[in-house]
């Protein structure tokens, strides 16, 4: 019987851009600029790296174009529900090692205020 491994952990660019379409949906400078925030992962990368990360994420099934526009230039992405599980599945591991670094004394614990 194989074993089940779990998804390899999402890079830094496509776990910003995730992150940024679990909101709704949004174009791709409003992605790029959502990404260079803390809350947006704090993830700074250029066109080439967004669109051609973008393409990826849309060929592997994880963000589609909604077909939405208020500007003739710009495509609106949108997350599909294999992205939402791959973002999912994402959040739990980096809560998993949250978790187990603060057992470890690596981290504070946080006060329930």
């Amino acid at each position: 019987m194989g074993s089940v491994s779990a998804p390899a952990p999402l890079t830094p660019a496509v776990f910003a851009i995730l992150l940024s379409l679990a909101e709704g949906d949004k174009h791709g400078y409003a992605i790029m600029k959502e990404a260079r925030t803390p809350q947006g992962g704090g993830v700074a990368m250029g066109p080439g790296t967004l669109y051609g990360t973008l393409d990826r994420l849309i060929r592997d099934g994880l963000v589609e174009e909604s077909g939405l526009s208020d500007d003739e230039r710009r495509r609106y992405y949108r997350l599909k529900a294999q992205g939402r599980t791959a973002l999912a599945a994402e959040l739990a591991r980096l809560d998993a090692a949250v978790a187990s670094a603060r057992s470890q004394g690596l981290l504070p614990h946080r006060s329930r205020s």
